[in-house]
């Protein structure tokens, strides 16, 4: 058999090309903004994780460049070789003191710092137990993992304590689970993860992807907004969202931190992150931690986003973060929606199965503090008017 042979074979992919649907791979000609031009048109962006608006700020961008002009174009391989740099340790550094904890391990991308994270930390004998929504790059670092996985109903805290009561006395046993999450824009159960790994002896790790910059003290992330800072043993996250960048990092222990650099295969064999890119997720820490308000600000215009929808009757899953889903139900009914959105001027994300059950399709849209109430009212008169939705 022809290992190419599912390669050639009729897909959703070529039938949703054939409709004129297919949703990916817009060509986007301008920075990424609230505004921008894909494919010769001015869209509104409400499909982009620069929730901070940061990706356009003049003093982040100057950051970028200056770091591009002293140390060139990257590094040119690993941090155990030749690819560490003082504004690595640096960006570690004021991290750890950002958000309170002792080490901090910076990765090439968010992916590769959940692939390192896990795959480093859950051995043979091990358990990890997963929240069923969990990013995929959670997956697949239980999968690099010599670990067992098992995984409980998003948000069930009776079926997470059924899982946890599955793990032997005598075994490692780490809880992931997103801050927030990605598709629903709902936040994790942290309180009681907590109190279920305290009494069966676990350790907790929370993906704040889309959580830093976003919730928390100052932006924080998800352990902050719950006041559980001391509770959560590992935070992980990136920089190509809030820090508006390319990179990830994991923020623990000393001592865990230390191990980790020491045993994570993604960590020890790729190259480091730019010097560009480290100096731009620097300078956009540092903005943040200048600017608290601008947390702030993305909450009320999250809020504003939101409200709009409810008054013009589009039916939302229902947060408290810059993550608004709109429910639309059927696969190729999201992608004409999403098609007819897109060419009124309007960008959003069609979700679709595997990252949805079938019946459950969704167009995700999300918000930066950089938008405009203006904006967002023209946005969603226009998404509105596609829906069929009261004017």
């Amino acid at each position: 058999m022809d290992i190419f042979e599912k390669c050639y074979k009729p897909s959703q992919v070529d039938e949703a090309k054939a409709r004129g649907i297919y949703p990916y791979f817009h060509a986007l000609e301008s920075r990424q903004d609230t505004e921008v031009i894909m494919e010769g048109k001015r869209r509104i962006m409400l499909g982009s994780n620069n929730y901070l608006g940061l990706t356009t700020n003049p003093e982040i961008v100057e950051a970028g460049i200056k770091a591009f002009e002293q140390y060139g174009s990257g590094c040119s391989g690993s941090r155990f070789l030749n690819g560490t740099l003082e504004m690595h340790l640096e960006l570690e550094d004021e991290l750890s003191k950002f958000l309170h904890k002792d080490g901090v391990v910076t990765f090439s991308t968010g992916f590769q710092s959940n692939l390192g994270i896990i795959s480093a930390i859950v051995g043979l004998g091990d358990y990890v137990i997963c929240d069923k929504e969990n990013h995929a790059s959670i997956y697949d670092g239980c999968k690099l993992s010599y670990g067992k996985m098992l995984r409980y109903k998003h948000n069930d805290m009776e079926e997470l304590e059924q899982m946890l009561m599955k793990v032997p006395e005598k075994s490692g046993c780490l809880i992931v689970t997103d801050g927030v999450f990605s598709m629903g824009g709902d936040i994790a159960n942290l309180p009681e993860i907590v109190r279920l790994a305290k009494k069966y002896g676990a350790r907790v790790m929370v993906d704040d992807a889309h959580a830093l910059g976003v919730i928390g003290e100052g932006g924080r992330g998800t352990a902050s907004y719950f006041g559980l800072e001391n509770d959560v043993d590992i935070y992980m996250g990136t920089f190509s969202k809030s820090l508006a960048s390319l990179g990830g990092y994991m923020a623990t222990s000393k001592e865990v931190a230390e191990y980790v650099k020491h045993k994570s295969r993604p960590f020890i064999f790729s190259a480091s992150i730019t010097p560009a890119s480290c100096a731009v997720a620097l300078a956009a820490l540092r903005y943040l931690e200048k600017h608290p308000e601008i947390v702030d600000n993305l909450a009320h215009i999250s809020a504003y986003a939101r409200q709009s929808f409810i008054s013009k009757g589009i039916s939302i899953r229902m947060s408290e973060t810059p993550i608004i889903p709109i429910y639309t139900y059927d696969t190729f009914d999201t992608l004409e929606k999403a098609k007819k959105i897109y060419e009124a001027g309007v960008y959003v994300n069609p979700v679709l199965p595997p990252a949805t059950p079938a019946t459950e399709c969704l167009l995700r849209t999300s918000y930066m503090a950089s938008h405009t109430e203006a904006l967002i009212d023209e946005a969603v008169d226009i998404i509105a008017s596609v829906l069929k939705c009261k004017q």
